[in-house]
Order: C-alpha cells, then sequence, then structure tokens
C-alpha cells in the first residue's frame, strides 16, 4: 500500500529517494516526505499531496545527506495532513512504516503517563518515541529497535534511522513486504523491488518476522526469534520499459494494449508445442482431490467467480469462492482432499495471505496465482503459477486480471484432463480456443474509438447497472468495479435473472444498463431479461457478438461487437471491453486513472 525506499549511499541521497519513490506512485498514496543524515543531523521534509509537492519543496529547501530513508503514505490512521506524513520524529530517531500498529493506543497511553507526547494522529508516531525513549534510557540502536519491536502488535515493514548514525538503517517485516538491496559500497531498503530497480539489482527478501540491521557493507539479519538468518540474495531484472508509460497517456491504456502480448507469454510458459499443459513442479494431482476452495480480494475474486464456473462445468470439481477478508473469521472447515487456492496480482495482500496462513495445516496443498513470483503468498504456496503479466502500475487491474483468468482457465482444463473428462479431441479443441485468444483480444482492442463515443454519453450519468448470466455474471462485476474505481461513477452488478427480484425498481431512462451477452446457450435467457429493461425505458448497451447483435441488437441504446470466442473462454475477451469503457468515462470526466483517490495497487493492511 505505502511505499518505503531507504539508503545508504555515496551520492546525495534526497534525488534517488525521491525518483525511487515516483515508481512507487502506482501504489496509491496522498502525502511523502524524506528525511536524512548530514553532518550527523537528522531532518526531514514532508508534503501533502503528489511527490510533486515534495519536490517542489525539496527545490526551496534542500534536504542534504548520503543516508535517507522516504515514505508515500495512504492514510489509515490520521487524514492526510503534514503533521501525519511520514517519516514520523522523536528525538533521535525517524521512522516509516507500512501497515497499522494494532496497540498503539495502550502505547500512546503508556508513553503520555511519562509525559511524552505526541503530535500526530498516527500509530507510526508511537513507534518513533518508543524507540527514543530506549535510546535515552542508554540502549544502542539495535536495542532500542530490537525491544521496540517485542512490544508492537500489528502487521508493519518499519525502517529507522538515527541522528548521528549515517551509516546504520534497521529494518523489521512482519505482516507488510520489504527487501533490501545490495550495492558496492551502498545499500538499500525498499518496500517494492520496482523501486530498488535502477539502483541495483541484487535482492534480499526478509521472511516473516526478520529484522535486519543494515550498513553500507551489507546487513545482518535476524529471525523472530533473534537468531541470525541467511537469507539468500537473488538477482532480479525489472525492465524499465515496463514501467513508463511508453508512449500511452495513462498506464492503464499501456496495460490494456499489452494484454495480447502479455496473454501469449502466459500461454507459451503453460502449453507446450504439442498441446499440453505444462505446470511447474510439483504440480497438482486432481484426481486426489475432491474440493477446490479460491479466495482472493476484489478484482482477483472476480477472477475466481469465473473459474469456478470452468472448474465446475469442465472438471466436475466443486469450487467455493471466498472474498479473503471475510474468510478466516467464519472459520470455515476444510475438509480432506481440499486444494485452496489464493490469487493475488501483489502476492502480497494481507488478507488473502492471512487466508492463505489459515489454510496451511488444514488443505491438502497451498496453490497461488501470482503476479510476483518472489512475494510472500508465492513463497508460502506449494505450488505458485505465475500469470507473467509484467509490473502493472495503474491502481485498475486490467492485464493481469486477463492473465489471472488465463491461467485458472488452463488449470481448470488440466484438472478436467487427469479427471477423465476431456477426450483428445475435447483437449485440442479446448487448447486451440485458448490460444486464439491473444488475437481476438488484440482485434477487440480496435473497438477503443467507438467505446469511447459511447463513454462520454456514459459520463453524464449517476448510476449504471451491469448484467449478465452465467460466467459473464462476474464479468458484470469487474465492469461496475473498474467504472466506480476511475470515473467515481455509482455502478453495480447483477445476475440477469435477478433483475425481477428488486434492481428492475431502479431502472428508468437516466439510468444505463451495460448488457454482457455473447451468444452462447444462456443468450435467450439474457435477451429476455434485457427487453424487461428496455419495456421501463432503461437505456441499453449491448456487449456481444455478430450474431448475438444480429438477433437482439434492434431498439437497443448502442451496441459494441466483440469477435466470436468460444464461450467457453468468453470472459476472458468480454474483459477488454469492460476496461475499455472504464477509461474512456475516466477520461471524459476527468478523473485520475492511474492513480483513483483514496485507493491502492496493494493493501498490505486489513
Amino acid at each position: 500500500m505505502c511505499g518505503i525506499v531507504g539508503i545508504l549511499g555515496s551520492h546525495e541521497v534526497a534525488p534517488l529517494i525521491l525518483e525511487s519513490l515516483k515508481r512507487l506512485e502506482y501504489r496509491g498514496y496522498d502525502s511523502a516526505g524524506i528525511a536524512t543524515i548530514h553532518d550527523g543531523t537528522l531532518d526531514r521534509r514532508r508534503a501533502v499531496g503528489k511527490l510533486v509537492n515534495l519536490s517542489d519543496l525539496l527545490v526551496h529547501d534542500p534536504l542534504p545527506g548520503k543516508a535517507g530513508i522516504g515514505h508515500t503514505r495512504w492514510a489509515t490512521h490520521g487524514a492526510p495532513a503534514v503533521r501525519n506524513a511520514h517519516p514520523h520524529r522523536s528525538g533521535r530517531v525517524s521512522v516509516v512504516h507500512n501497515g497499522i500498529i494494532e496497540n498503539f493506543r495502550e502505547l500512546r497511553q503508556e508513553l503520555a503517563a511519562i509525559g511524552l507526547i505526541q503530535e500526530s494522529d498516527t500509530d507510526t508516531e508511537t513507534v518513533a518515541i518508543l524507540a527514543n525513549h530506549l535510546l535515552d534510557g542508554g540502549a544502542t540502536p539495535e536495542q532500542a529497535v530490537e525491544q521496540t519491536l517485542a512490544r508492537l502488535n500489528g502487521a508493519y515493514a518499519l525502517l529507522f534511522l538515527f541522528e548521528g548514525e549515517e551509516d546504520l538503517m534497521i529494518a523489521a517485516r512482519k505482516g507488510s513486504p520489504l527487501a533490501i538491496g545490495h550495492g558496492d559500497g551502498e545499500m538499500f531498503v525498499g518496500s517494492d523491488a520496482i523501486a530498488l530497480a535502477p539502483l541495483t539489482s541484487r535482492i534480499t527478501y526478509l521472511e516473516e518476522g526478520d529484522w535486519a540491521v543494515v550498513t553500507r557493507h551489507g546487513a545482518q539479519i535476524k529471525d523472530s526469534a533473534g537468531r541470525l538468518a541467511n537469507r539468500p540474495a537473488k538477482t532480479i531484472q525489472i525492465d524499465s520499459a515496463q514501467v513508463d508509460k511508453a508512449g500511452h497517456r495513462h498506464f492503464m491504456a499501456k496495460e490494456i494494449a499489452e494484454q495480447p502480448s502479455r496473454l501469449t507469454s502466459a500461454l507459451d510458459h503453460y502449453l507446450t508445442e504439442d498441446g499440453t499443459i505444462r505446470l511447474p513442479a510439483p504440480g497438482i494431482d486432481f484426481t486426489d482431490v475432491d474440493r477446490l476452495t479460491l479466495v482472493a480480494c476484489g478484482t482477483a475474486s472476480y477472477a475466481c467467480l469465473v473459474a469456478k464456473y470452468w472448474f465446475e462445468q469442465l472438471a466436475g470439481l466443486p469450487v467455493d469462492v471466498d472474498v479473503a477478508s471475510e474468510f478466516r473469521y467464519r472459520e470455515p472447515p476444510i475438509p480432506p482432499r481440499t486444494v485452496a487456492l489464493f490469487v493475488s496480482q501483489s502476492g502480497e495482500t494481507a488478507d488473502t495471505l492471512a487466508a492463505l496462513r489459515y489454510c496451511r495445516d488444514k488443505a491438502q496443498s497451498i496453490v497461488s496465482v501470482v503476479n510476483v513470483s518472489e512475494s510472500s503468498i508465492a513463497r508460502e504456496s506449494d505450488l505458485a503459477l505465475p500469470i507473467l503479466a509484467g509490473p502493472e502500475i495503474g491502481v485498475a487491474s486490467t492485464k493481469a486480471f486477463s492473465c489471472q483468468l488465463l491461467v485458472l482457465a488452463v488449470l481448470a482444463v488440466e484438472a478436467a484432463r487427469q479427471r477423465g473428462k476431456l477426450d483428445d479431441n475435447a483437449l485440442a479443441d479446448r487448447i486451440a480456443a485458448l490460444r486464439a485468444l491473444p488475437g481476438l483480444v488484440n482485434h477487440s482492442l480496435g473497438t477503443s474509438d467507438e467505446t469511447g463515443r459511447i463513454a462520454a454519453q456514459l459520463a453524464e450519468a449517476r448510476d449504471i447497472l451491469f448484467l449478465g448470466r452465467g460466467r459473464m455474471y462476474p464479468l458484470a462485476l469487474e465492469g461496475a468495479l473498474k467504472l466506480k474505481e476511475i470515473s467515481y461513477i455509482h455502478a453495480e452488478a447483477y445476475a440477469s435473472g435477478e433483475l425481477k427480484h428488486g434492481p428492475i425498481a431502479l431502472v428508468d431512462k437516466s439510468v444505463p444498463v451495460i448488457v454482457m451477452a455473447p451468444h452462447d446457450e444462456l443468450f435467450d435467457k439474457t435477451v429476455s431479461n434485457m427487453q424487461e429493461v428496455m419495456a421501463r425505458g432503461g437505456q441499453v448497451l449491448l456487449i456481444t457478438d455478430r450474431e448475438g447483435a444480429r438477433v437482439a441488437g434492434h431498439g437497443v441504446w448502442e451496441t459494441l461487437v466483440l469477435p466470436d470466442v468460444a464461450p467457453l473462454w468468453a470472459p476472458i475477451l468480454y474483459a477488454v471491453p469492460a476496461q475499455l469503457l472504464a477509461y474512456h468515462t475516466a477520461i471524459a470526466k476527468g478523473t485520475d486513472v492511474d492513480q483513483p483517490r483514496n485507493l491502492a495497487k496493494s493493501v498490505t493492511v486489513e
């Protein structure tokens, strides 16, 4: 969620930290700040709003120093304000923090009782005050941090800087990701490898409960029990071209356009030239599985809802789908021979990671579908399946969603093959239809101009409904979510058959209704529901194929025609118009497409 960068360098670090923080803007934030040590003196600069405000502040009030920490904050405790922006400082200690300290109120009261009063509304300042209090009591920086960590409950990635210590940072990780970068006489700390990519390619990921004393000569890492831990350094190659806009107006536009190539990469990874499916070791024996439990948040949860249809229809395998934030709190029983499957773009989603840990000793195996192969969720899974979408910078997920769907589709086909539900011919047909998807998605991108014209009219609406049946119902949910995320228009999605059970009361000529209806086995039923909308003055945008438009396009407000696609895989194709509608509507409304208000890319707190 928030972004952390720390540098022990050989050059002035404030400009380097600022540039690294810019690479974390996609995570979402509402304030930012930097603290440095110069000639032994600790100082900081903080600003509300975009990083350009911090940059302007640094021009007028420079921050010298070759050791420093920086942060982009997404507000939890305390409104966006300079006093609540990170880094926080108390005496000789400055700290940046991702996560939530759940017992900060008790700690705050304890510290206030001895006259140590907070200036901010945040939980993070309590950490700085406690650490500085321990320093004043005679503790070394290492002892102060170790004793502070022992008092904290909750989730955190913490990075400490100390006045008078120009060759020291201390990092700690519990629940929120943190990585250490290795340079030549320099060391770096970041919440995201993308932030460190211009600085180093050698990364050490801290494990749960680790804390590290970092100097320019290296890092000494201890585990949660205080034992020295030998965490390996890995070489990470992140192409800088993947994290710029490549001539597009927005990252979201670039990432929508990248989908054909990303889908091709994923297909090449999982499908062999002779048409068989290739899973990484140790694979999954679906003949030994009675049930799948799929868990995710947001857009990823809608990918799971689509996959439920695929696994049940293709493989005859029962599937439960849960949103991660609710999953473990109802303490669901996990029957024997259950595979728990977790989907997360970042691989760091706090609720999803917590759900995975709930299933650790209960499920037969843990499988994850992730975009970051070195993420916490991937590392804690028995089998991690990469979606190969590449870095996704726009907050609203696009290429990651389509690649999640593709990997889940491949897995469903493999489950059907293993369980004897597909003969060789049927298997070849399913795979051939998957192979056709990149070309079909590329074709559907050609509707962008037409979608823009329609979106200009949608932008005038206050409320919009999405309808879909069967496999298209989760796509309706995803379409509504995309529109809400970046255009701020209230949008809701319903299964078409549920229309008469309440939502039809909302329909009038001022409420556009977007119907996602390929000409499949449920098309006639969907069209019947669509006619009910039109009979009540509803303005229908029908998203369908050529046959669907021929049969049902008469009398609708607008029609978007997509290429013909195998009905089973239509959700992957129909994700594209949902994305384009949201994108062009946001453009028409003038909202921030890549960094919509109040949202963050990676949700690392509950």
